[in-house]
């Protein structure tokens, strides 16, 4: 039966950020993109106005064709591979937020969530992508930066560039039931967002606080373009500060925004005392110099290595990460008051309970 554009419009218009009108025109990766991420952050879906012509065309299209594979590779379209970087990252931190506390989570865990989400984005439309292979550069490349949350980024970009290398036309196939459609995309959609819920009710300080360190970790490797950097923060507030514009000074009614309402304003108000606390496990003082830190760090690395204390080795392994997360602190950028930066949100935690 061929699809109609006017219905297209309507379920774009009705359910679009749902992807009810990429179901409805039997492009079933893009509708579960849609439905985890909500339309692309609404971007998506209203970009897409202009191309349900297309759509359209294209389904009634693949109505028509028998089984069978197209020739030729798709041509290589910047956008696919910006999304699919983005949604890897994405797939990334849920993973993170979800599956951290699993063992081997960062060579199992992290680059099989991060390679889903690029094959996800591979999979939109009349395209996909090897499996074997994505997977693969995911795996190989997740050891590189084991047990950080920048890992994201660089197992996203190996996976998204193996992706975009091995594209393909899909085969054409035979129509499936609608049960059988909805019932798998069902399956995807709780397998993402059931230990993300979980984790989010009842972990909330938790899960915000790792939202807050793999922020951190991520907007760290944009020091050297500053400009680039704060844009991406101010991308990760908006919610907040959207939030704050609607309903203002009063404060949030959910207490899952309570605590989002308590990070922000903790990041925004004690930047300076998350110095003087680095300063204080470094035992220096203000103003010191890159080189002093520099020279003291390695002083206190060589006194409180685990190796070297066997006798008391818990209490060396504490002091040894309080030293690496102050020198980290202390060695980036000093950014101005109010700025709103997420990095190392953790230690400031950890400090003021030690304290």
């Amino acid at each position: 039966m061929a699809k109609g554009l006017l219905v297209t419009y309507v379920l774009w218009a009705v359910g679009g950020p749902a992807g009810l009108h990429h179901l409805y025109l039997g492009r079933d990766s893009h509708a579960l993109l849609w439905m985890l991420t909500l339309g692309g952050g609404g971007l998506g879906w209203l970009w897409e106005f202009w191309k349900l012509p297309s759509f359209v065309a294209q389904a009634n299209r693949a109505q028509g064709q028998r089984r069978g594979s197209r020739g030729g590779t798709p041509p290589l379209s910047l956008i696919r591979f910006a999304a699919q970087m983005i949604v890897g990252i994405y797939f990334g931190l849920v993973a993170l937020i979800s599956f951290s506390f699993m063992a081997n989570f960062y060579i199992v865990g992290l680059p099989l969530a991060v390679g889903l989400g690029v094959l996800l984005v591979a999979a939109v439309g009349n395209q996909t992508s090897d499996v074997k292979n994505t997977l693969g550069a995911a795996f190989l490349t997740s050891p590189i930066f084991y047990g950080r949350p920048i890992a994201i980024l660089p197992i996203s970009l190996a996976a998204s560039i193996t992706a975009q290398k091995h594209r393909r036309y899909k085969a054409s196939v035979g129509s499936e039931m609608l049960s059988v459609r909805l019932y798998r995309l069902g399956l995807a959609y709780l397998a993402f967002t059931g230990p993300l819920a979980y984790s989010i009710l009842c972990n909330t300080t938790a899960t915000l606080s790792y939202v807050a360190e793999t922020l951190g970790s991520i907007l760290s490797w944009f020091s050297l373009f500053p400009f680039l950097g704060h844009f991406l923060e101010s991308v990760c507030l908006l919610p907040y500060r959207t939030w704050r514009l609607l309903v203002g000074n009063p404060g949030f009614s959910s207490s899952s925004f309570q605590e989002w309402e308590k990070l922000y304003e903790l990041v925004q108000s004690f930047q300076e005392e998350k110095h003087q606390l680095a300063h204080q496990v470094l035992g220096l003082s203000e103003g010191t110099t890159n080189e002093e830190i520099h020279r003291r760090y390695h002083e206190l690395v060589k006194t409180w290595h685990p190796d070297h204390n066997l006798h008391q080795t818990e209490e060396a392994q504490r002091h040894f990460l309080e030293i690496q997360a102050a020198y980290e602190i202390l060695s980036q950028p000093r950014k101005p008051r109010g700025s709103g930066s997420f990095t190392s949100v953790s230690f400031y935690f950890w400090r003021k309970h030690e304290i």
